[in-house]
């Protein structure tokens, strides 16, 4: 979940090294650093803090014009000084950058310690720069492989050395790592954001692989140092749209507002109107492949879990197949049963999010077919899977997913749509459909007009501790997302249930201090919500209702906000944006920083 990258070239390497840690801060922030090798040896910068606090800080002399740069988000020791990246050896010849885990690392650090090193730091990638310094190879490169020989778990890795001063060692290991290609100098990063300014011909490492990157090149190779075959390839990205917002306008709130834009790009042509469906070319599925599938199984993370919940309903609906949705980080640990006839679908925005690459890594050896909903192009999911659909959100930089979720939940809808059409879903109902997809970007242009009074809602509810989120069939997951929202950027407790769960316990906890956000839409379940709510403010309990307009709430006293009506297999996405702005208010009125909210990072590349 942090970032790494890294310059080998003609230029100062500090000033490219800052740039891109700052283009990375979102996958961690917690403490930076840099190490450069250049006439005076090897030197390293490194704070707790933020990527400004260390470019602010940076020694006047820090000359060098190879070098590799860190932006942490802490596992293994708390954030300061000592643990921050790059680490370096004894004699502070060897640095190292690391994303990943290494399991056996209180193993190593013992060795280590019983051999007389003298380890300075809580984390377990100190290991690696100590392990590099100890090994008797000749090259930089057999340094390395032995240091990953003793090693067990995952790594994005870069090393530099002040005995091979042209050079940095890359490996990969389940964490994502690319190399850029410059004109005479090359680029090393966790991430495309870090480098887009400079290049988009990038080689991706595969598991197992190592690299070594100078200014003329770079070449790849395995653990017994056999050459690999990878090469690079030139991205059809856009490199403007991964600036920086000028001002103090909070990323997250710009990606609210790119939403109609986004699904915008992810319906284009896509959408048949003469026939009522969708294409789906990516999917690499014939007509007589989608009608041969018997069962839909959804698989994220987080919010892509949720969204995954709202999709699998979708398809059900319109497809009149079985399908569910599962937590991507439990799935493989329960020895799941993978059917021939199923289509498992990996959603992730980042496409590197490692609980959903190893469940996708666990079907495809089992035999099963897997689709990506991912928004990275390239990415390890995108490579891992038989066919996908990219969601084309665009960048999305702020931890809490906007655009992406939203996205993703437009891709459901093709995907449900394609499979219905295939099979009994009717013409009519697939040109209605079409219409509406259609009409989904001004519809959530029109929610997003709502913001003023959504604002001062959540201003209300950021004076509460805690609060519940309720919602019915397909409100539930709507509700699910919108918990998550709150808890990770206002810090405010919130839990979500089912409606129809209430009676049975959480009733309990309602009281004028516990708000409950309820999602009400309008469909053949309003009346048994709106009678649930009536239980909660007989007991007080302050209600804010997310329905549809002209929804009698029959004399509920609550707040509400009222969404635009579109057809009701859109609803939650509809229903699921004043949560958003919801969330990102109430967080604004705590004066909290959203774009950055502690303890998270913006793609999950750890177990």
């Amino acid at each position: 979940m942090c970032g790494i990258v890294g310059y080998v070239g003609a230029q100062q390497a500090a000033p490219l090294l800052l740039e891109g840690l700052a283009r990375l801060e979102h996958r961690g922030y917690d403490s930076a650093g840099a190490a450069v090798v250049g006439p005076s040896g090897l030197r390293v910068a490194k704070l707790a803090g933020r990527v400004r606090d260390l470019s602010e800080g940076l020694p006047k002399r820090f000359a060098g014009k190879i070098g590799i740069g860190h932006t942490r988000w802490a596992t293994h020791g708390p954030a300061n000084d000592v643990n921050a990246h790059p680490h370096t050896d004894a004699s502070g010849d060897v640095a190292v950058v690391h994303n990943g885990i290494v399991d056996n690392a209180a193993v190593l650090r013992q060795r280590l310690a019983d051999d007389g090193v003298e380890l300075v730091s809580d984390t377990d990638t100190e290991v690696f720069a100590h392990l590099v310094a100890r090994s008797t190879a000749d090259t930089l490169e057999g340094k390395v492989v032995d240091a990953l020989g003793a090693v067990e778990g995952t790594y994005g890795l870069a090393v530099v050395h002040a005995d091979f001063p042209d050079r940095i060692v890359v490996a990969r290991n389940g964490s994502p790592l690319i190399v850029g290609v410059g004109e005479k100098e090359m680029y090393v990063a966790s991430d495309l954001a870090a480098i887009v300014r400079h290049t988009t011909t990038v080689a991706h490492l595969e598991d197992g692989e190592l690299a070594t990157v100078t200014a003329g090149g770079f070449t790849t190779f395995r653990q017994d140092l056999s050459r690999s075959a990878t090469t690079a390839t030139t991205l059809d990205v856009d490199p403007s749209a991964y600036e920086h917002v000028e001002g103090d306008t909070p990323r997250m709130y710009v990606e609210m507002l790119e939403q109609p834009a986004a699904v915008e790009r992810a319906l284009r042509g896509r959408l048949d109107e003469r026939f009522g469906t969708a294409h789906l070319g990516g999917l690499n599925l014939d007509a007589r492949e989608l009608r041969a599938i018997r069962r839909v199984k959804l698989l994220g993370c987080g919010s892509a879990y949720y969204v995954g919940q709202m999709g699998a309903a979708l398809v059900e609906e319109l497809a009149r197949v079985p399908a569910d949705a599962e937590a991507a980080s439990e799935f493989r640990y329960r020895n799941p049963i993978i059917e021939p006839d199923t289509l498992y679908v990996a959603v992730s925005q980042s496409g590197e999010t490692i609980d959903t690459l190893l469940a996708v890594e666990e079907i495809r050896r089992k035999g099963g077919r897997v689709i990506g909903l991912v928004n990275v192009v390239g990415s390890a999911i995108a490579r891992a899977c038989d066919g996908g659909i990219y969601l084309h959100a665009g960048p999305e930089i702020a931890v809490a997913s906007t655009k992406a979720l939203t996205n993703m939940y437009v891709a459901c809808a093709l995907l449900a749509l394609q499979l219905g059409r295939v099979r009994d879903l009717s013409i009519a109902d697939g040109k209605r459909l079409v219409t509406a997809l259609d009409e989904l970007p001004a519809t959530i242009d029109r929610v997003l007009k709502l913001e003023d009074d959504i604002a001062e809602i959540a201003r209300e509810l950021a004076r509460h501790d805690s609060m519940f989120f309720v919602g019915r069939v397909r409100g539930y997951p709507v509700a699910r997302e919108g918990a998550q929202k709150l808890k990770e950027i206002s810090y405010r407790h919130a839990e979500a249930y089912q409606t129809s769960e209430l009676k049975h316990g959480p009733l309990a906890l309602i009281s004028l201090d516990v708000p409950s956000i309820a999602i009400v839409p309008d469909d053949e379940l309003t009346d048994r919500n709106v009678a649930a709510l009536h239980e909660i403010a007989a007991r007080r309990g302050p209600l804010v209702v997310v329905t549809h307009e002209g929804v009698d709430l029959a004399g509920l006293d609550a707040q509400r906000i009222d969404v635009p009506r579109l057809e009701r297999e859109l609803d939650p996405i509809l229903l699921t944006i004043p949560l958003q702005l919801l969330a990102f208010h109430a967080a604004q009125a705590l004066g909290l920083d959203v774009d950055k909210p502690r303890n998270l990072a913006k793609s999950v590349t750890v177990e």
